[in-house]
């Protein structure tokens, strides 16, 4: 089972399937899972295997981590293309947020002005204005839409709390094209036996619709690489993920495919 924790506010730098040499930047905390998802297919594993005791990263930490490490990269190397907020769950869910993304920057701007900075987000706090206003700032500001059929929303992505699905839409749109949108398409069954396919045209048609009203400056969208916590699910195919790909691209969007 997939227990991937990661212990310090900066890990890496890692080689992203979609963005480079990426250097990670974890905002919760070190020793558990913090999320308003719980997906079935998250690397960092279910959030109650790992109930964090420790408090989230502090505004003071991160910085002196990251510019720490950012000059030890500097000396020896390697230069990262990103800097990439992600990490033990949903990043924005740090109250010190909008604060660290301004540090980030300005440490980016110091040290690898060419680098780029993303953040890796559910969109479950996109409404919060400070947070709004802040993933506006950041060079690669994505976000997670998976479909927009709420039932396998609540299968798949499954929240914690309140979602609104046609709320989170209307925020994606708020961006106005500030965004990159990530979808994971992918096939096989949950542990329970329900099937979670959603590479069909019953679920890529309306997705589809949605990325045209949202207008995203780019769509990612990518299938299972690691270890998931329910055994039974399956990647989906070079060729699913094409067909996906041209209908996103025939629709006028940039879009990049990781298989």
């Amino acid at each position: 089972m997939s227990t991937v924790i990661y212990s310090a506010p900066i890990f890496g730098p890692v080689h992203s399937r979609r963005l480079g040499v990426s250097l990670g930047i974890n905002l919760l905390p070190a020793d558990g899972k913090v999320c308003t998802f719980d997906c079935i297919y998250c690397e960092c594993g279910y959030n109650g295997q790992h109930r964090p005791k420790l408090k989230v990263q502090t505004r003071e930490a991160v910085r002196e981590s990251l510019e720490e490490r950012l000059i030890e990269m500097k000396a020896n190397g390697p230069f990262p293309d990103v800097l990439t907020f992600a990490g033990n769950g949903e990043p924005t869910a740090n109250p010190y947020f909008p604060e660290i993304i301004d540090d980030t920057l300005a440490l980016r701007d110091k040290y690898f002005p060419d680098a780029k900075v993303s953040v890796l987000s559910n969109s479950t706090f996109i409404r919060k204005p400070e947070v709004f206003a802040a993933l506006n700032k950041v060079d690669n500001n994505i976000l997670k839409l998976d479909t927009v059929d709420i039932d396998y929303i609540r299968k798949v992505d499954r929240p914690v709390g309140h979602y609104d699905l046609d709320e989170i839409i209307e925020g994606l749109k708020a961006f106005k094209g500030n965004l990159i949108i990530q979808t994971m398409f992918m096939k096989g069954k949950t542990d329970g036996g329900e099937d979670v396919d959603n590479t069909s045209d019953k679920y890529v048609l309306p997705w589809l619709e949605v990325m045209k009203e949202v207008s995203p400056r780019q769509v990612m969208i990518y299938t299972i690489d690691r270890e998931t916590p329910d055994h039974f699910l399956m990647k989906a195919s070079h060729e699913e993920l094409d067909r996906i790909a041209a209908l996103v691209k025939k629709a006028g969007i940039p879009v990049s495919v990781s298989y």
